[in-house]
C-alpha cells in the first residue's frame, strides 16, 4: 500500500529535531541521536527530519550517505571499527585484523539469525600513539592484537570464550 508524504511521521526522528530547537544546522548531532537510539536511520526517519528542518530528502539522504558511521538498516548490535591508516599499518594492525577477523569468523559470531558484531575498516581512529588502533562500541581500544581484543569481546560477553 502506497504511503502519503504527508502520512510519514517518525516520533523518535521528530523528537530529536525538537531537542535541537528543529534547526537544520543541526542535523549531524539529530541523526547521531536517531542513529543511538534506533540503530539506524529509516526512510520514515528521512522524511520525518526533512520535513521537521524544513530540508529535502535529499538534502538529509545526502548527509546519511556521505558519513560512514549512519546506517540505512538494522544491523549489528555491536561494531569494532579496525584502524588501517598508515600509523597502525606500521604497528602491525593489518596483521592483527586479519589474525582477528580469522578467529571471529571461525566463531561465527551471531545473537540468532542476526550478525552479532559488525567489523569496518576506518581510516584514522586519531589514536595514533596507541597503535594500532580500533573502537569498540564508541569506547578506543589501544595497542591491539588479536588475544588482547579477543579478551575484550568476550568481558563484554559479545562473544564466548574460544575453544582451546
Amino acid at each position: 500500500m502506497p504511503m502519503l508524504i504527508d502520512t510519514i511521521d517518525d516520533q523518535t526522528a521528530r523528537a530529536a529535531c525538537a531537542r535541537q530547537g528543529n534547526r537544520p544546522d543541526g542535523l549531524i548531532e539529530i541523526l547521531h541521536d536517531i542513529q543511538a537510539s534506533a540503530g539506524f536511520v529509516s526512510d520514515a526517519a528521512i522524511a520525518t527530519l526533512a520535513d521537521a528542518l524544513n530540508l529535502s530528502r535529499a538534502e538529509v539522504l545526502g548527509v546519511v550517505s556521505f558519513y560512514h558511521d549512519f546506517k540505512r538498516q538494522p544491523g549489528a548490535r555491536h561494531v569494532l571499527k579496525l584502524c588501517r591508516a598508515e600509523a597502525c599499518q606500521a604497528a602491525g594492525g593489518d596483521a592483527a585484523a586479519a589474525e582477528i577477523e580469522r578467529r571471529l569468523g571461525a566463531l561465527g559470531v551471531t545473537e540468532g539469525d542476526e550478525p552479532a558484531l559488525e567489523i569496518r575498516s576506518v581510516y584514522c581512529l586519531g589514536n595514533c600513539a596507541l597503535s594500532p588502533a580500533a573502537l569498540l562500541d564508541e569506547t578506543p581500544i589501544g595497542r591491539i592484537d588479536a588475544d588482547r581484543l579477543m579478551s575484550e569481546l568476550v568481558a563484554r560477553e559479545i562473544v564466548e570464550a574460544e575453544p582451546q
